[in-house]
This record gives structure tokens, sequence and C-alpha cells, in this order.
């Protein structure tokens, strides 16, 4: 029996040394910026921005801005339709500098190139592409996702100093959002808006005047619209007047204010002010004296307007305030109301005297009875505009002044122009009733008769028994003097009697000659 075999004894296991490779480390690095960016991008990824606009016209999905003084506050990451397709909705994705901007006071707005007579902007980025500007408004304010675009860009930004002025008006012209503000052709604000009300009331108008222009604005300014071109005959001359090129095209507003208040401070924010039609009407409506007056017209005031002037010896006085035409009189007749204000300081320096120790019923009085009267006067023969002169007619009694409420009455008095165009219709007139036609029947019968009878028999047979007669008494004047002799008294008176006679035939030869072949000379006289 053999012997069992040994067990062998165990083997032992080769250890096997691994080695790290450096493969690994790039994807495990690459794992570590991607989370690293990740994580930057989740801290510095601001809150999506809602806009809403009426068009996407020059926006992109991925590609435009939202921009704040030319740093990037986000991207805008998508474009769609509202749902009833009004308006497009922007979705804009901010960073977190972007998010101090969405407070309820910020305004958005996309910037596109604009080629307007009162906006020529966004030139730039018709290289660079249309992007979405803020404006972040006041401090303060709630926070806020969601906003409605405005369509242009503001016109006052919120870091810009100055003041915001109400302008009431009857028109507003050419007036628009842009439109520049002058004080003494100087450009120091722009028109904000315009609002109509409700259509019956005057129209508002948002103008913003900037530092340290709005210390100009005192209480006492008066503003006016400068827009278009002003056309007048003055002077002898023409005289076109405007603005600027700019206030032509898209309008303007001016201001100033008077000598007198420039000591005043300046005007709160919002104030309201009239916005005058012309400057002529602001300057009118600085002067604190206004004497009412009124006079009354029968006969037509075409061209007579209301701010027309009244002057006295050419000089501007006053102005008319109404033309009014009055019906339904108690003779039943019509007649023109016109009334006026007169402004002594126009023509007068501001005095200490307070006005109401001038007795204005008596100059006006004393006026009135030198002869003073008001007539209707053409200031214009192109454009055919009307003013009122008060002029001293010569030959016109005393007249008592009379009172319409606060106003005087002026008696009238029709003159100029007018006053002869009227006597010249009335000439025309009587003209008219001549009967011109029958006198040149009569006429023509007369010449006719006149040209029978100069040229016929009974004429010619007068002639020649005259002709006759003289030949006669040129035989008896040879026997006289043959009987008197050449050198006696009678013979002379004779002769000359003879020759007198003679030649008053030749005259009445030549005149029936002439007669006969011009007849018409007996009513026209002989020609040249």
């Amino acid at each position: 029996m053999s012997e069992p075999t040994p067990p062998m004894p165990p083997r032992r296991a080769a250890l096997r040394r691994r080695r790290f490779s450096f493969v690994w480390a790039i994807p495990i690095i690459a794992a570590i910026i991607a989370g690293y960016l990740g994580y930057r991008t989740i801290i510095e990824q601001g809150p999506v921005l809602t806009l809403s606009f009426d068009t996407a016209q020059g926006l992109a999905a991925g590609q435009t801005q939202v921009k704040y003084k030319a740093v990037a506050l986000g991207t805008v990451d998508s474009i769609d339709l509202s749902s009833d397709n009004s308006h497009v909705i922007v979705k804009v994705r901010m960073n977190n500098v972007g998010r101090r901007f969405l407070t309820s006071h910020a305004r958005f707005w996309v910037v596109r190139p604009r080629f307007t007579p009162s906006d020529l902007s966004g030139l730039d980025t018709l290289v660079s592409g249309a992007f979405i500007a803020v404006d972040p408004g006041l401090p303060g304010g709630h926070s806020q996702v969601s906003f409605i675009g405005l369509e242009e860009p503001p016109g006052v930004r919120s870091n810009e100093p100055g003041h915001t002025y109400v302008l009431k008006a009857d028109s507003i012209g050419s007036l628009d959002t842009g439109s520049p503000v002058f004080y003494r052709d100087v450009q120091v604000g722009e028109v904000l808006g315009y609002d109509l009300g409700n259509g019956l009331g005057p129209v508002t108008v948002n103008v913003f005047v900037r530092a340290p222009f709005d210390n100009l604005v005192k209480a006492q300014s008066h503003f006016w619209n400068a827009s278009g071109i002003t056309a007048a005959l003055s002077g002898g001359g023409f005289h076109l007047e405007f603005q600027s090129l700019q206030a032509i095209v898209s309008g303007a507003v001016a201001f100033d204010i008077p000598p007198d208040a420039q000591a005043s401070a300046p005007s709160a924010d919002n104030s309201v002010f009239y916005l005058y039609h012309s400057e002529d009407d602001a300057n009118a409506a600085g002067y604190q004296t206004n004497i009412p007056l009124v006079a009354y017209f029968t006969s037509s005031v075409a061209g007579l307007q209301d701010g027309a002037p009244v002057d006295v010896l050419g000089i501007q006085v006053g102005q008319v305030t109404d033309v009014r035409l009055m019906v339904g009189l108690p003779n039943g007749g019509v007649k023109v109301r016109v009334a006026m204000d007169l402004q002594p300081e126009r023509v007068m320096p501001k005095t200490s005297a307070a006005p109401a120790t001038i007795d204005t019923a008596t100059i006006l009085q004393n006026m009135v009875n030198q002869g003073m009267r008001a007539e209707l006067e053409t200031a214009s023969y192109v454009t055919s505009q009307k003013e009122i002169s008060l002029s001293i007619i010569p030959g016109a009694g005393p007249a008592p002044l009379q009172r319409e409420g606060d106003a005087f009455v002026l008696p009238s008095h029709s003159g100029g122009l007018d006053n002869a165009i009227a006597s010249l219709t009335d000439i025309s007139a009587k003209l008219d009733k001549i009967p011109f036609e029958k006198i040149g029947e009569n006429l023509n019968t007369l010449l006719i008769t006149t040209n029978r009878t100069l040229g016929g028999k009974q004429m010619k047979q007068t002639l020649t028994s005259l002709s006759q007669t003289l030949n006669s008494a040129n035989a008896t004047l040879n026997g006289v003097n043959q009987d008197y002799g050449n050198d006696s008294d009678f013979q002379r008176s004779l002769q000359q009697l003879l020759q007198e006679a003679n030649a008053a035939m030749q005259s009445i030869k030549q005149l029936t000659d002439y007669l006969n072949r011009n007849p018409q000379a007996l009513l026209l006289g002989r020609g040249q």
C-alpha cells in the first residue's frame, strides 16, 4: 500500500500592482469645470423678463441684447405672438446685473434707425443691429418682471436734470413728440407728448426744459407756438420769419420772461401755462393794463380777425379781441361789433403810478371831442388783412362816449379804400342809368343831317350867289373909285370892307369843306 502523497503547499497569489492612468484626468477636470460654470451660470443668472411690443422688427432670439450705457444686461431668449395676435411677447433672460433694473419705474424700448424730422438717431444700429434699451427710472419702486415696451424713445431720461411743464393750447399745429423748445433761439428742451383729453377742452402739451435753463421758466413766462413761417409786409418790404429749419418741419415751442420778472423764483415742476398761437399774442398777454373798447361798423369787415392790430398814426396801441355780427336789431338792421383792447404799455413806459389813478374816460372823451373815430383800414393789399385805426377825422364834431359794460364805445367812421370803392360803386350805378345808346343814336342822326345840309344844292347855290354878290360889289367899288378918286376916305373904307368880306367868305368855304369831310367835328371838335 502506497503512502499517500503529501499535499502540495498552497501557491501564493501573484499580486499585481495597478497604476493610475492620466487619461482619466481629462474628463475629471472637464467635469469639474462644467460644474463650476454651471454653478456660476445659476448664481449669475437673473430672472426672465417679459416685454410686450407692437412689432418684433429688428429683434432676434439668442442675439438681441438688453443694454444700458452699452453694458449688456441680458439676451432675448424667445419671441412669440400674443394669444390674440395683437402684439409680440419677447422673453429676455437677464443676468445678475440686470436684476437691479427690474422695478416699476423702468422703461424699455427698441433702438432702431429713426429718420424723422424731429428724430435722427440709432444710426449705429445699421451696423451692430437693433437692441433693447432700458431707462431705470427714479430710485425706488417695487420689483416687476413684466413690462409694456415703448414704441418711441422717451424724450427725457431719468438721469437728466430739468423740469416738466404742462401747456394748455386750443390747437397744437405741427407740434409732435420730440419737437424742440427754444429760449432766445437756443434749444433748451423738447416736447414730451400731448393729450387731446375728451376732445372738447384744450389740448395738453407736456414739455421738458433741461437744467440749468429750467431756472428761466418763471410764473410770468409766456409760451407760444413757434412752428412754420410767418410772412408780413412791414416797413415797405416783405419779411419772412421762422425759428429754425427744424421748427419749420417738426414744429417748435418758444418761451421768454418779461424783464420785470427776472428776479422771480423759478416755477415748480408740472406748472401749467397757456400756449399762445404766436409771439405777438404772447407779448400782448404780458401787458398788465388793458382798456376794453368797442366799435360798431355797418360796412364789410372782411379780412378783420382776432388779434388784428389797433394803431394810432401807424403805431400799434392794442389789438382786436372779437369780431361778431349783430343780427335782429330793433330797426331790423345788421352791424358788426368789434371788441378791442387798448394797451398803453405798448407806447408808454411803466411808471410807479397805479393805472387806477388815470381817468381813462376823461382822456377818451377829450379825444373823441377832437374828432377821434375808429376806422377800418387795409393792413396788407396782398393778404387783404384789415386793422382798426384810431384817426382824427377833420370836421368830426364832439360825440358822447358811451359805455357797454366795462368797455367804452367809440364812434366809427367809414373811410380809407373801402369808402373810395363805395363812392366809385355809387358813381358807376349812376352812370349805368344814363341812356348812352339813345344819345348815340341822336348824335348819329344829327351828323347825317349836318352832312346833308352842308353838302346839299342849297348850300352850293348860296355860296354861288354870295360869290356873285361880291363880284358885283367889286365892280361897284371900281365905279365908285372912278367917281371919288383912288385916295378918298370912302374908297379906303370900302376897300377894307371888301377885304374883310372876302376873308370871311374864304373862312366859310374852308369850314364847309372841312365839315363836309369830317362831319363829326361838330361834336368832337377838330382833331390833331
